[in-house]
């Protein structure tokens, strides 16, 4: 017996009562306005929504966004306003320095404001390492809820992924609000 059956066993030999697990098919929280909805609270969670409106140009409204951007990193083909291919570094601290990474989330949760990131790219120190994080997000791709979210997962292969929502943040006991502590100190959705 491993080590892990044995710690189970002992677990499951020393637990008094059993409950069944709850019922998840009640009713979770919808949102009438995917969009709106989702805006709202991703603002709440310190960071930013922009809708792409018909015609605009993704690299316009990044570099409208992100003015003093120098080093802006992605592998997307679409992103023509990127200096450099994260993928092409050697080793990821060379990331390091990095004003701002471009990424496509693949599916924004409302109730929260969380993007879904899989590891598209070769190291996945992109996604915090920047001081900022730009997520590319098809509009309709937005589920209302966890409960929601887990069921995409469920059917998507990745090797590692993360829910983002809004830039790092930390607080102390002085009640001092910090962004940027361990990752991005700014995230903006760009909607499309």
């Amino acid at each position: 017996m491993s080590t892990k059956d044995e710690i189970l066993s002992r677990i499951r030999k020393n637990t008094g009562r059993r409950y069944e697990m709850p019922d998840l098919s009640l009713e979770a929280i919808t949102y009438e306005d995917k969009v709106a909805s989702f805006s709202e609270i991703l603002k709440a969670m310190g960071g930013e929504a922009v809708v792409l409106e018909k015609g605009e140009d993704v690299n316009e409204v990044i570099r409208h966004a992100f003015p003093k951007a120098k080093r802006i990193g992605s592998t997307l083909p679409e992103i023509t306003c990127a200096t450099f291919n994260p993928d092409d570094v050697d080793d990821p601290r060379e990331l390091n320095g990095t004003d701002l990474s471009v990424v496509r989330g693949s599916f924004g949760v409302v109730e929260n404001g969380a993007v879904w990131l899989p590891r598209e790219t070769r190291y996945k120190a992109v996604y915090f390492i920047s001081d900022a994080l730009v997520i590319l997000l098809d509009r309709n791709q937005l589920v209302n809820n966890m409960n929601e979210a887990y069921q995409q997962l469920a059917c998507m292969e990745y090797d590692y992924g993360v829910f983002m929502s809004g830039p790092s943040k930390t607080a102390d006991i002085e009640q001092a609000l910090v962004f940027g502590a361990h990752g991005p100190m700014r995230v903006v959705v760009i909607l499309m």
